[in-house]
């Protein structure tokens, strides 16, 4: 561990993620799916760019462990450890800070990244808690912070809903196209729905997973080795629920999912198009649903990253994802980028006076 210190907080940082106290570590446990050991782990392994290296910022107030925030340096760069993969990114702040331990812990974290021109924070919620904390702790470490629109979310609250209920709440060409694709595939004597959650399925689910992709509409993986990975370490924590749904033995449609804390989210889906006529994507998701709503009772689903047209008919509800970009004025990269903006609202607002 490498430190440095401050009037107002201790900042350490590390390279290894198992080098950090234990203290951080658990903060790190305590942010939920996309801040725990085991994704960090995943995506340490699989979902880095070459030749970039993790940090891992640890923020101390007196004895006390109160920010962890996990970054990336590729080359003079730095930002969020964040991939392609992630739904939501946040440094892991400790509870019950007040305003001022919160604004001095991230006033630390600026000061730390203000050696290089622009940091980008992104995948942050609108409505994270530690948001405004960033913001003035920016301002007081002489760095400017610009906020941007990074990628939709969607969702829905499902809580004590079943299928049927969450059925009634749908558009009414959806409930019709569900209802008779569902019973159209009911039909079929070869089809079959396959719910693969134990570490002895992987290399079944795995394989399921590589064809289907390999026949479908989606582009080459960025990290192709990302998805297979995931699925083996959450099946190992009891959180995967891979949907596949196959015919004559055939796999046509495959879903990555994970439970964690009452949440349902989607990470991956797709389906062989050789089978189209059987609307399997379709099929598979009505499949899922009613599994994860009847069986688990979730409380919430998530569609995870983007604004694809489909997620809208399957959740009701949207939520931003942030990004900020922190530029210092007095680098040569946060020069630029102070100016262009500057341009830019001037340009906006001859454009608004016309």
């Amino acid at each position: 561990m490498r430190g440095t210190g401050s009037a107002d907080l201790r900042i350490d940082s590390s390279e290894r993620l198992n080098q950090l106290p234990k203290e951080a570590r658990s903060l790190l446990d305590s942010g939920g799916l996309f801040s725990s050991q085991a994704w960090w782990d995943v995506v340490l392994a699989h979902a880095l760019p070459a030749g970039a290296r993790p940090v891992f910022v640890v923020g101390r107030a007196g004895a006390r462990v109160v920010l962890v925030a996990p970054m990336l340096r590729q080359g003079r760069l730095l930002g969020a450890l964040t991939s392609p993969y992630t739904c939501v990114f946040t440094p892991a702040l400790a509870s019950g800070l007040d305003d001022a331990t919160g604004v001095a812990a991230m006033a630390a974290l600026a000061g730390w990244c203000r050696s290089t021109g622009i940091v980008r924070l992104d995948a942050l919620p609108v409505d994270w808690q530690g948001l405004p904390w960033l913001e003035q702790g920016a301002q007081r470490a002489g760095l400017l912070a610009y906020r941007f629109d990074h990628f939709g979310n969607w969702y829905e609250d499902v809580g004590g809903l079943d299928w049927p209920g969450y059925l009634a709440r749908r558009p009414g060409a959806l409930r019709e196209t569900i209802r008779r694709r569902l019973r159209r595939a009911e039909a079929l004597p070869g089809a079959r729905f396959h719910l693969l959650s134990a570490p002895s399925d992987m290399a079944f689910a795995t394989e399921a997973y590589e064809t289907v992709y390999a026949r479908s509409w989606k582009e080459p993986e960025p990290y192709p080795h990302f998805n297979t990975a995931f699925m083996r370490r959450m099946a190992e924590e009891g959180a995967l629920r891979f949907g596949l749904w196959s015919l004559d033995g055939v796999p046509a449609a495959v879903q990555i999912w994970v439970v964690s804390d009452g949440r349902a989210t989607v990470l991956k889906l797709a389906h062989d198009e050789a089978f189209k006529a059987h609307s399997p994507g379709t099929v598979l998701t009505a499949l899922m649903l009613r599994h994860l709503l009847d069986i688990e009772h979730v409380t919430e689903i998530d569609f995870g990253r983007g604004d694809d047209e489909y997620k809208r008919r399957w959740a009701a509800e949207r939520r931003q994802r942030i990004g900020v970009l922190l530029a210092n004025p007095w680098r040569p990269r946060g020069t630029m980028e102070v100016i262009r903006r500057a341009v830019r609202q001037i340009r906006d607002s001859m454009r608004a006076g016309r």
